[in-house]
């Protein structure tokens, strides 16, 4: 018996074994909900379809989050199958790799609008139709990173995008409260996965992490699936509008002992 015993759902996002998003669908799996899955485009249906049916998926469907019919004829599917539906995980995000390095000021208005479509106004249009087929006290939930609060080299515009997504949380879980829905994000510390390796210099940002870490290591994919089960669950019914940090600690300290004895030896 698990806690999502019951439970119905869809996650926007996972792309292969190694992401965020598929420790969040794999530790739901594990507790009993029954989970639909979409993948972006045909290229990447290889990687998905598998994942989705080795949790039963009973619906495995393309969506391009920037086009919004693609995401009405998946709640329409939820709505077929399942009747009304439990929780949505939303770990869309996307920049051009050019965006991702070098300086924040030459970012072009094309990577801007790319990278806060898909990684911020996505969410918008996601509650927007997941609405009226998600039960009263169903939960919607988004992926963040401290990126979005503090600089992070190379971060640059998904910073913005994750800054807009976290906004956009608070927003709608106003909007949906008179629905019995809640909207929540969780901040996740740096995790080596595919997509990661599209930032620039990732490898040192994961040290960083290291260094700040009370635990002195980085946070693992199962921990964050943890706090998603957490968040699709009833057990976190009175939540709602807030970022939680997944991240060993990092968020909270300012200058770790280690980056102080380096700081000392460069004096």
């Amino acid at each position: 018996m698990g806690i999502m015993d019951g439970k119905k759902g869809v996650i926007f996002g996972v792309s292969n074994k190694f992401g965020i998003a598929y420790g969040i669908a794999n530790a739901l799996h594990e507790q009993g909900a029954e989970i639909a899955f979409t993948y972006a485009n045909e290229a990447m249906e290889g990687r998905v379809r598998p994942i989705a049916e080795s949790m039963n998926a009973k619906i495995i469907m393309e969506c391009d989050v920037t086009n919004e019919e693609h995401i009405k004829a998946v709640f329409a599917e939820c709505e077929k199958v399942y009747g009304k539906i439990d929780f949505v995980v939303h770990a869309v995000a996307f920049a051009n790799k050019e965006d991702l390095m070098g300086e924040f000021v030459n970012t072009s208005l094309e990577g801007w609008n790319l990278a806060m479509g898909v990684s911020a106004y996505s969410l918008v249009a996601i509650t927007r139709n997941a609405q009226p087929v998600l039960n009263e006290g169903g939960s919607i939930f988004a992926l963040s990173y401290l990126g979005a609060e503090k600089v992070v080299t190379n971060y640059n515009i998904m910073a913005i995008a994750k800054s807009a997504l976290e906004s956009s949380v608070r927003y709608l879980a106003y909007d949906m409260g008179k629905y019995g829905i809640r909207v929540n994000a969780i901040s996740a510390g740096p995790v080596k996965t595919l997509a990661a390796k599209g930032i620039s210099g990732f490898d040192k940002m994961l040290k960083a992490a290291v260094a700040k870490s009370p635990y002195h290591r980085n946070v693992s994919t199962d921990e964050i699936g943890k706090t998603g089960v957490y968040l699709a669950s009833d057990l976190s019914t009175g939540v709602t509008g807030e970022v939680i940090h997944v991240d060993c600690g990092c968020h909270m300290v300012y200058a770790s002992d280690e980056e102080m004895r380096i700081m000392s030896e460069k004096a």
